[in-house]
């Protein structure tokens, strides 16, 4: 642990000089700067993490990792950043492939998937717009800010699951860049193109929260371009087929299991969302990042959803698009861009390469679930930790590539059920105990004697899973709840059943709780 008072970590207010008042006062606002670290502090010493941080120093890598940051470095006012860095995320393959379900796999009609994709995207990206506004107002990154909701060590069990979703969809994800790779040409392995995607986005994600956020500011054009060819390309073959609404209780269950993929890919990342607003300052308007937080996330979702949606309903009258699909995502697109030739296979690397925005996050945010488990882990800098992450993801790539892709996707659909768990506890610990932003005391963020004690929110949690898989309706399980809805495969109603367990149990066992320790 660094000494606070020897390295000028703050330990109250910053105050003005002049007027002796704390910084920001004059404004309206009040940064206080408790247990914020400065940048300079992290290469003191002749510790070798020291000397591994200046070394990284040189070459202007991010040093920060779960420290809070200082108002004073907290420099990058540039709000539309906020919106760039989630389009690019979204404006990829893997959201295009979500919307592609919804024929093939969940038998729904056009329109009737439409809607659900248009307004299940709006209810899951309202947590991670709201949990953005957290970071400039404390500095903090998600998973440390989940200390106030977990406690201290509760915080743990959410980080694990959170390296669970991180790793676990960065594999599925760069399998599918690669297979669109091997589609496009069958002498670039499957291993080989995880290499490379894995390289790329390693080296956006080595240089921190600057470098990812410029990379994603960027990347998101050539994609949406190369998606509005596949637009336009798949209008003029004339395939498209308007598959009616079906009606009754196999068509609920359709929807509602279809509605549980689109809500689960679209709050994924309410477990990072703070991360990439910490150098944001105090004083940037919540609603301005709301907002930001909010198009940057709909636009892409909607549009890359919406377009996969209408390229699969050929499958229903050409035998070739359903046999594309079955095989991987990759050979659909490439039958769709295949009129264009070599253009096509050009605008096909580029999509197989959106893989490396998509993965960003993932890779730059696992590296702070790994430093909240413990003090040593803490000390370990982030940038190694995104070197560890990217060779542990690969591991499981690779192989996976050839013989458990499916397995690997049907197992973190089944995990995934914990963020509508995270999300009611968070929330109504927000609302209900916390009682808005003023409720928070952020010289506690490191301190498990005042932090919550984290027992109500391990139970509820508990609660929270048993709700997920009474209401699943998954390849795996399908639950009692979820079996009743529909037919054959039910209606999976296990995100808003776990979140309703997991918010009910933790509002009446935090007040017991907090009644009896007292914080």
């Amino acid at each position: 642990m660094l000494d606070e008072k020897k390295y000028g970590i703050h330990d109250g207010p910053v105050m003005d000089a002049e007027s002796g008042s704390p910084v920001g006062e004059k404004n309206g606002g009040y940064y206080d700067d408790t247990g914020a670290v400065p940048g300079e502090t992290f290469s003191y010493g002749n510790s070798t993490t020291a000397k591994i941080q200046r070394f990284a120093g040189r070459f202007n890598i991010e040093q920060r990792g779960i420290e809070r940051v200082p108002e004073s470095e907290r420099t990058d006012s540039n709000l539309h950043k906020v919106g760039t860095m989630w389009l690019a995320a979204n404006m990829v393959v893997s959201s295009f492939a979500i919307g592609a379900l919804a024929v093939p796999i969940f038998d729904l009609g056009f329109v009737d998937a439409l809607l659900t994709i248009f307004f299940i995207n709006i209810l899951g990206i309202f947590p991670v717009c709201f949990f953005s506004t957290f970071g400039p107002r404390f500095g903090l990154r998600q998973m440390v800010l989940s200390r106030y909701f977990y406690g201290y060590y509760g915080v743990k069990l959410i980080a694990f699951f959170n390296v669970l979703a991180c790793v676990g969809w960065s594999s599925v994800n760069v399998i599918v860049g690669a297979q669109i790779l091997n589609a496009i040409n069958s002498n670039v392995p499957g291993w080989a193109g995880i290499i490379i995607i894995a390289a790329a986005t390693f080296f956006v994600t080595l240089f921190g929260y600057k470098v990812v956020h410029a990379y994603e500011f960027w990347s998101w054009i050539p994609c949406f371009i190369v998606f509005l060819i596949v637009l336009g390309e798949f209008v003029h073959s004339g395939q498209f087929s308007n598959i009616p609404m079906g009606f009754g209780e196999s068509e609920a269950g359709s929807v509602l299991s279809f509605a549980a993929s689109v809500f689960g890919f679209a709050t994924g990342w309410t477990s990072y969302a703070a991360d990439y607003t910490v150098y944001q300052p105090t004083n940037s308007s919540k609603t301005k990042v709301f907002l930001w937080t909010f198009a940057g996330l709909i636009f892409p979702l909607c549009f890359t959803e919406m377009l996969g949606l209408a390229v699969v309903t050929a499958s229903v009258n050409n035998p070739t698009v359903a046999e594309g699909y079955d095989t991987n995502i990759g050979v659909l697109l490439a039958y769709v861009l295949s009129p264009l030739g070599r253009f096509g296979q050009f605008c096909l690397v580029i999509l197989a390469l959106s893989i490396i925005a998509n993965n960003c996050p993932n890779i730059y945010s696992v590296t702070f679930s790994l430093q909240v488990m413990s003090r040593w882990t803490a000390v370990v800098p982030r940038f190694i930790w995104t070197f560890i992450g990217t060779l542990v993801y690969c591991a499981i790539a690779i192989p996976g590539y050839s013989h458990f892709a499916s397995v690997l996707e049907d197992f973190m659909l089944l995990i995934g059920y914990w963020l509508a768990i995270y999300e009611g506890i968070a929330l109504t610990e927000h609302f209900f105990f916390k009682r808005g932003f003023p409720g928070y005391d952020i010289s506690i963020y490191r301190d498990a004697a005042r932090l919550p004690p984290g027992i109500a929110a391990i139970v509820a949690f508990c609660f929270g899973i048993m709700g997920a898989v009474l209401g699943m309706a998954q390849v795996w399980f399908i639950g009692p709840i979820g079996t009743l809805i529909g037919t054959g495969y039910g209606g999976d109603v296990g995100f808003p059943l776990a979140f309703a367990f997991s918010a009910v149990s933790y509002g009446l066992l935090r007040t017991l709780e907090k009644g009896y320790f007292k914080r």
